[in-house]
């Protein structure tokens, strides 16, 4: 294996796990990481897509005991059954999204411009939904995940959907969609990352299928370094992101999104920094 397509490998692997359980779009900062590396092309989309199996490997693990408990009471138990239903519920409006328009959207859309706009806009809709929430004087009316009712994960895919637009950020549009829906912080962020178990083998498996006259067996090292890059990563990011919205709210990654979107855009039309399509 070529040493410096590892590096890359890992580099992106670890891009990949430190974003995408964050409300900062883990497909835009690999679009953007992988422009400055020079990692661009068909394969390396596909690369992109595959290595997000390690991000979901690191919620198995992190919650194996709920999971286990889950699959040993799923034929006896209303709670367990109720949990899978809301799963796939939420799961399906951006699954049938993504089939439809999956082709067009990686046209127009996967290129650094696109997503540093996303980026800003979706900084902006957080700073909002933030603000609304701390002038409500109720309490959120779903404390926990086993409270959601199928319209709530029906509501929470919506909101998923709306991240086939790359630098929205799949769990920024669950996590927020789902607290602007009456979910608490916890609960919002615990079902994002429930939802990103089929949500991300799905999109991998459906890009693994649709490229495999790219892929051969000598490219699985390097999507095995990567998807391990980003397993380790995302377990660490996933420990403390649980930690820190026990005490914060998610403005600072509003304002993240905003200053990082507009970077792209100057640096873009001033040329400090090549950004390739």
């Amino acid at each position: 294996m070529d040493p410096i397509l590892a590096l890359k490998a890992i580099i992106i692997g670890i891009v990949e796990g430190l974003t995408e359980f964050l409300p900062i779009s883990s497909t835009g900062h690999l679009i953007l990481a992988g422009s400055l590396l020079n990692f661009v092309g068909p394969k390396a989309k596909v690369f992109e897509i595959a290595i997000q199996t390690g991000a979901m490997f690191a919620i198995l693990w992190e919650y194996r005991a709920r999971i286990s408990a889950v699959c040993n009471g799923l034929f006896t138990e209303r709670r367990s059954q109720k949990f899978v239903l809301n799963i796939l519920i939420a799961f399906l409006p951006a699954a049938i999204l993504g089939l439809i328009f999956a082709a067009s959207i990686n046209e127009k859309l996967f290129a650094p411009i696109p997503v540093a706009c996303a980026f800003i806009v979706g900084g902006f809709l957080i700073l909002w939904v933030e603000r609304r929430n701390r002038n409500r004087q109720d309490a959120a009316r779903v404390e926990t995940v086993d409270d959601m009712t199928a319209l709530d994960a029906l509501k929470v895919g919506c909101a998923q959907a709306f991240a086939l637009i790359p630098g929205t950020s799949r769990s920024g549009a669950s996590i927020i969609g789902g607290m602007f829906f009456g979910l608490s912080r916890k609960a919002a962020t615990e079902f994002s990352f429930f939802l990103a178990i089929p949500t991300l083998f799905g999109a991998t498996a459906y890009s693994v299928y649709k490229a495999r006259d790219l892929l051969s067996m000598s490219d699985v090292p390097l999507f095995a370094l990567g998807g391990f890059s980003a397993f380790v990563s995302a377990f660490l990011c996933v420990r403390w992101l649980l930690r820190y919205i026990s005490t914060h709210d998610f403005t600072f990654f509003a304002y993240y999104r905003i200053v990082f979107g507009l970077f792209v855009l100057l640096s873009a039309h001033y040329g400090w920094v090549v950004w390739a399509e």
